[in-house]
């Protein structure tokens, strides 16, 4: 009889909690309904909320335990859990593994339930495993302590939050504003002794310097807030925006630290590549400044895509399609691309060089990553693809050590021998003497007698470094010349004609008389004798 009276006591014990508490573990919409309405304040009860939690190697504390930590992450995650999407089937079965399993969020596989022997859809001991390691991601250097700390505030409700609610967000509010002066203080200094041990101080440090403190600083700011937002436990539907706001303020103001720090870096290279001698470092400092934000912005851009919960890769794998369509369609562009990478780095010429190469003859310009700007001796701009310029022969004027000079001095045939010897050692002192003229490599000779004149040969080199000093060398070597021949009286010769009339009356033929064979042989002699 008093076990019939204790049956009947718990009956209506049990129907009177269940009244004001939801219990049904018979399929996995009613397991989840079942732990997350037990746990709302205006009803909550653990024990109930834990029963889609305790296993068979679960005690009830620590069913208890994963049932709260679990809606803690839920709430400080902001993530929702939809009702009415979960099977509401006693025999639901999942049909990727054709087992009685539900796995209850995407994004976590690993947390999932499974129907046990007694027909009640329970979680699995790995999904209150992996519970645990998503409290402890969720809730970093102690910040769940404040869980049981904030609550102390005041529980009052207003417009769907907790006094505790209002005054801890005041106090984030008043704690970011310091922090942020703080951290922009010292982010400021610290930068500044960098940029003054490179040897960038200057209009860098005040151009640049605060530009990088302050996103720094709010990026500090965020992080803080990511760690310290999930102990608010606001609504779920505040914290779902909160943390998206968030997360996506981690990677842009990452991407912006980042791109003003390649500001500072192109400077500093530029400055670096002042102090060499190649011009074709100064090209390509703009390029690479360029590339590399363009880098930052689109690493920048996917990492804000993930943090919004954009599948990245169906992206990336429609974009590597229409990267190859787009490659197949601009051949010539990127074949200009690997030519303009070859000529940085071969060298084969430098900014301000002349050079020759098929029909272009010009000094270098620019040198882009598509063509280079080659200015003609007609002063018209040619732009040549970088791809020709790096298949073709370049003839690099510019690269010479030394700028050859040669001409033909031509004197008239009626220079004595003496004389041509004379004013040939001048004018190899004109070029020992100067001072741009290379001494050890020079040929000055008597060399040709042509058909109007007497050729010698004057073939030279100059050690000057651009156009216009070898012409003004030029100048005054020719001129030198011009006052050598008439300081001796040697003439220089012209095209002439003489016209000779053989026989005139009364005037001696002009026809040549010459030496018998003997007399010929006797001078012949007397000549080498004298030499």
């Amino acid at each position: 009889m008093r076990f019939i009276l204790l049956a009947f006591v718990l009956f209506f014990t049990f129907s009177a909690i269940c009244q004001d508490n939801y219990v049904n573990l018979s399929s996995p919409h009613g397991s989840v309904k079942t732990f997350l309405e037990n746990l709302k304040p205006e009803n909550k009860n653990d024990s109930l909320a834990a029963l889609p939690f305790k296993t068979s190697e679960r005690t009830q504390n620590e069913a208890k335990n994963a049932a709260v930590k679990f809606k803690r992450v839920l709430d400080g995650r902001g993530i929702l859990i939809y009702l009415d999407e979960i099977p509401k089937t006693k025999s639901y079965v999942d049909s990727t593994s054709n087992k009685s399993k539900y796995v209850l969020l995407e994004n976590y596989p690993t947390v999932f339930l499974l129907k046990s022997d007694n027909d009640q859809w329970l979680f699995s001991d790995s999904s209150i495993d992996t519970i645990d390691e998503l409290y402890k991601e969720t809730f970093r250097f102690g910040t769940g302590q404040l869980l049981n700390l904030l609550p102390k505030l005041g529980t009052k409700k207003t417009f769907g939050l907790y006094t505790y609610q209002y005054v801890t967000i005041f106090i984030l509010a008043l704690i970011s504003a310091l922090v942020y002066k703080i951290f922009a203080f010292f982010t400021e200094r610290i930068f500044s002794r960098i940029v003054k041990k490179s040897g960038l101080a200057g209009d860098t440090s005040e151009k640049y310097l605060w530009q990088i403190a302050r996103p720094t600083s709010v990026f500090i700011i965020v992080l803080l807030l990511l760690l310290v937002t999930p102990a608010l436990q606001l609504p779920v539907t505040y914290s779902k925006y909160v943390n998206i706001i968030l997360r996506v303020m981690v990677p842009l103001f990452g991407t912006v630290i980042m791109y003003r720090l390649v500001s500072i870096l192109s400077i500093f290279l530029a400055r670096a590549a002042q102090r060499t001698e190649s011009t074709l470092d100064d090209q390509l400092v703009p390029l690479l400044r360029k590339t590399l934000k363009t880098f930052v912005i689109i690493i920048g851009t996917l990492l804000i895509l993930d943090n919004l919960d954009v599948p990245i890769l169906p992206l990336l794998t429609g974009l590597s399609i229409g990267g190859l369509a787009f490659a197949l369609a601009a051949q010539d562009t990127i074949k200009n691309f690997f030519g303009s990478v070859m000529i940085f780095v071969d060298k084969p010429f430098q900014v301000g060089d002349w050079i020759t190469s098929n029909d272009v003859d010009g000094t270098v310009e620019e040198v882009g990553f598509r063509s280079s700007r080659i200015r003609t001796f007609r002063n018209s701009v040619i732009y040549v693809p970088n791809s020709k310029l790096a298949d073709n022969t370049i003839d690099n004027h510019g690269l010479r050590k030394y700028r050859r000079f040669y001409t033909q001095i031509s004197i008239t045939y009626d220079t004595p021998p003496e004389m041509i010897d004379v004013f040939v050692k001048g004018l190899r002192s004109i070029v020992e003497e100067h001072p741009n003229t290379w001494k050890d490599n020079y040929h000055v000779y008597f060399n040709e007698m042509a058909s109007f004149s007497l050729n010698i040969m004057f073939y030279i080199f100059f050690n000057v470094p651009t156009w216009k000093e070898e012409l003004q060398c030029r100048h005054e070597i020719l001129m030198s010349i011009m006052k050598l021949g008439n300081e001796l009286g040697v003439n220089f010769a012209f095209p002439t004609q003489t016209l000779h009339v053989e026989n005139l009356p009364g005037q001696p033929s002009l026809s040549p008389t010459y030496l018998s064979g003997n007399e010929a042989e006797m001078k012949l002699q007397s000549f080498f004798k004298k030499q």
